[in-house]
């Protein structure tokens, strides 16, 4: 009895110093032997810091900077993203930063951005997703890598690919036209766009990915929403691994909720689906929900995909499918309401291509007017903020050598708040600076312009995006005139996307 008492005091010994020695590696020799050895290499940052990194600094900062409206201006970095702008100044274009024990490495250097995205050799893979951002994104397209992603991407690239897009632009005209009969009470009077916008993307991805109305589907947006809001209130927040397995916070209690319910609720639109394509009723084959329902039962398993996938592509699709695009069209009728003059060049050339018709497919292809703001938009308030990926093992970057597992973080605002790449009036709109492409506004700069990524992840929605904001500028040009309320508040706020936090207030003078 002795004997086997000992021997269960010596296993329980050992077990505890393994557990002791894993976590003396994981939250100080690991931490400490990256620090220096990008430090070695001319990569500084603030001092890794046990428990939290550098996440209190951070949450503090961002606090600071977003807690109130700024003045009219569009040099946004300082408020929305102050580390990076502190961290910039002070570190360089690539600097180390810290969250928990988990290092970060953001770079903002074009060349090394680039040389990431482009991803040639294979050796940078998106970020894991762990704690919020699971339940929001999942298993999507957004974070999934090899067969997973590839399965998916292929139908996403068939969904809205050129002639896919063509036959939505008349769906997205009859979106836009109800919500200009709202508007016809506000003549003269005020309104806030962004409200309006996000009801009217919400009802185009409902009928253009689900073949349904925004009301079907409305309890989903909202409690997509919902999530969204938690994530980004917890996005610095540190908990220790496997403490929410004893004790929850009531933001998880609430996000596993939320997760539970936005997953039945799929199911249920599945399932009528489901039911209208085993009627042969061919048509709702074809749109994006169709199209995954299709490959989660069919009988080649290379093309299946597994429900929770399906529900996850969904899910997104919900969330970000609409979210960027309210975003790309709140911050160009802003800007276009500042600036009188670019809203009659672009008004003009509207007209004159389609007169007081809606806009066809061919058309929006021609609005090079348009094409410039809608550029310039996104250079200044880009919905995505960052773009995450980690190394797959020990690579090179430029001429640091990386170890594995490290998390690289590129900052798309400072890449487009920079004034060594865009110049002195970097904080100016200026759309003409689009007038001879991208290419040439950025001095053949591919990595500094990137509201929709670059490479082989980039954003499979950009063209329905573009096309989406082109149908609802156009027709809102054709029929009003829209100049900034005096009762506008200026309050661009990091909200997983960037948006107006307090709105986009107008008035609508009728054409």
């Amino acid at each position: 009895m002795a004997l086997f008492l000992t021997l269960v005091i010596v296993i329980s010994s050992l077990l505890l110093l393994l557990v002791l020695l894993t976590f003396v590696r994981k939250s100080w020799w690991t931490p400490i032997s990256i620090q220096k050895m990008m430090k070695s290499q001319g990569i500084d940052g603030l001092p890794y810091e046990f428990p939290h990194g550098n996440t209190r600094l951070i949450t503090s900062m961002r606090n600071q900077s977003m807690n109130r409206p700024m003045e009219m201006s569009h040099d946004i970095l300082p408020r929305i993203q102050p580390h990076v702008h502190s961290w910039i100044k002070t570190y360089g274009l690539n600097f180390m930063n810290w969250h928990g024990s988990e290092a970060q490495l953001f770079v903002t250097d074009p060349e090394l951005v680039k040389e990431v995205l482009t991803n040639r050799d294979g050796a940078y893979s998106k970020m894991d997703m762990v704690g919020y951002a699971k339940k929001l994104i999942g298993d999507s397209l957004i974070a999934n890598e090899g067969q997973k992603w590839l399965k998916v991407r292929r139908v996403a690239n068939h969904t809205f690919h050129a002639e896919s897009l063509k036959s939505m632009v008349p769906e997205m005209s009859r979106s836009v036209e109800t919500m200009l009969e709202r508007w016809k009470v506000f003549k003269g009077q005020e309104i806030d766009v962004h409200k309006e916008l996000g009801l009217v993307t919400t009802e185009v991805i409902s009928r253009t990915a689900f073949g349904s109305s925004y009301v079907e589907g409305k309890h989903i947006f909202e409690m997509v929403a919902r999530l969204t809001a938690l994530t980004v209130r917890n996005m610095y927040k540190l908990r220790f691994p496997g403490i929410s397995l004893i004790w929850k916070t009531k933001d998880e209690i609430e996000a596993g909720k939320l997760e539970k319910t936005i997953k039945k609720s799929i199911l249920d639109i599945v399932k009528k689906r489901k039911v209208i394509m085993d009627e042969g009723v061919n048509e709702f084959e074809s749109d994006y929900l169709g199209q995954l329902v299709k490959m989660t039962y069919d009988s080649n398993e290379s093309k299946r995909i597994t429900i929770e996938q399906m529900i996850d592509e969904l899910k997104t699709i919900y969330g970000a499918g609409h979210l960027t695009t309210t975003s790309l069209l709140s911050w160009t009728v802003f800007l276009l309401a500042v600036d009188q003059e670019w809203q009659d060049k672009v008004r003009e050339e509207v007209m004159e291509l389609f007169g007081y018709n809606n806009p066809t497919s061919d058309g929006l292809a021609r609005l090079k007017t348009m094409n410039m703001v809608i550029n310039e938009s996104l250079r200044l308030y880009p919905p995505a903020l960052t773009v995450v990926r980690k190394t797959n093992g020990e690579t090179k970057l430029g001429n640091l050598n990386l170890p594995s597992k490290l998390n690289i973080f590129i900052s798309i605002l400072a890449l487009h708040h920079n004034s060594e790449i865009w110049g002195k009036d970097v904080h100016c709109f200026r759309p003409e600076r689009f007038a001879n492409g991208v290419a040439k506004a950025t001095n053949n700069n591919a990595a500094a312009f990137l509201p929709f990524g670059m490479g082989p992840r980039t954003c499979v929605g950009l063209n329905f995006t573009t096309n989406e904001a082109k149908v609802a500028l156009s027709m809102m040009l054709q029929r009003y005139r829209f100049t900034l309320s005096v009762n506008h508040v200026h309050y661009p706020a990091d909200v997983f996307i960037l948006t107006p936090k307090n709105g986009v207030l107008v008035n609508l003078h009728p054409i």
